[in-house]
């Protein structure tokens, strides 16, 4: 009976042994990352990457020991990521719709959605081509078949692009035309065919043409930014970030950093940051519009000392 009570005391203890050797093993394991320590990796559409690239970047360089590793595709691909849980940091120009929501909700993880600026979708032509501008009418009727004699051609970036869905929907059609309508695999393919090839409309996310890579200026040079007639309005706007905070500019969207983490990860430090002072001023810089205009600090001074002799 002894020997009975040694062996039941023995398991006992070696059941509460291996209890906190697991726990200690998955404390452990969730320590690796924090909200502004650890490496994750961020999915973004691939039509907002540059403001994305200067985000990363400077919230890396201001915190030691974080890496982003940043993943750039079409907002088909970024979607399916998410649902198939392959990924769990997004940056998108919309939100989740309910049917998305609902495969979170049966996870017990409640997505969590941070507007950090407005974006706008701009059209190209080439330097070649005389006139600057375009009603969007004209592109509508274009993209629903009907003959436009100005519009040669239409291109878009992936035909799985948030570009291409945004239009789609202004359209109301399901699909992009197969005939006048093309598309490559990248905003940059968008912006050399464009500039090489008159009468060609290129559609393209803004923030391409006002942060260009080094290796893209002189071909952005080679192209004009239209300005756009909306579908109500009189006036001719180009995408600059007083037409879009002040509503003139037709094809202004929201942009969102979607975190589906389920934790306290670099998801949520690294949305804080790009919805904070310095993420936003980032934004300003890039030529996209903020949430909140970052405020200017004034020194002021009740005397002027000239110190010069």
């Amino acid at each position: 009976m002894k020997n009975y009570a040694k062996f039941s005391y023995f398991i006992a203890v070696l059941v509460v042994v291996m209890f906190f050797a697991c726990n200690q093993s998955s404390n452990s394991k969730d320590n690796k990352e924090t909200i502004l320590k650890g490496t994750t990796t961020v999915l973004v559409d691939e039509t907002l990457k540059p403001i994305i690239e200067d985000q990363i970047e400077v919230f890396e360089s201001r915190y030691v020991g974080t890496t982003i590793n940043l993943d750039a595709k079409s907002e088909n691909e970024v979607i399916r990521a998410l649902v198939k849980d392959t990924a769990s940091i997004a940056i998108l120009s919309r939100t989740l719709t309910s049917d998305e929501m609902n495969v979170f909700a049966n996870k017990k993880i409640t997505p969590k959605v941070t507007k950090f600026a407005t974006d706008a979708v701009a059209f190209i032509s080439s330097k070649n081509t005389n006139d600057t501008l375009v009603a969007l009418n004209d592109i509508v009727a274009f993209m629903q078949g009907k003959p436009v004699t100005a519009i040669k051609g239409l291109v878009f970036d992936n035909p799985n692009s948030s570009t291409v869905r945004y239009m789609n929907a202004l359209a109301g059609i399901k699909s992009i035309p197969k005939t006048g309508v093309f598309s490559f695999k990248t905003n940059d393919e968008v912006i050399k065919f464009v500039s090489q090839n008159e009468g060609m409309i290129g559609i393209v996310g803004v923030n391409w043409l006002s942060q260009p890579t080094p290796a893209m200026k002189e071909v952005v040079d080679k192209v004009n930014i239209l300005s756009v007639k909306g579908k109500l309005d009189s006036n001719y706007y180009s995408p600059t970030q007083n037409n879009i905070a002040e509503g003139k500019y037709a094809l202004a969207r929201d942009l969102y950093i979607i975190n589906c983490q389920g934790y306290s990860g670099l998801g949520m430090g690294f949305a804080s940051f790009v919805a904070g002072d310095i993420g936003q001023r980032i934004v300003l810089k890039s030529g996209l519009l903020p949430v909140r205009i970052p405020p200017r600090k004034l020194n002021i001074r009740k005397e002027i000392n000239n110190d010069k002799k």
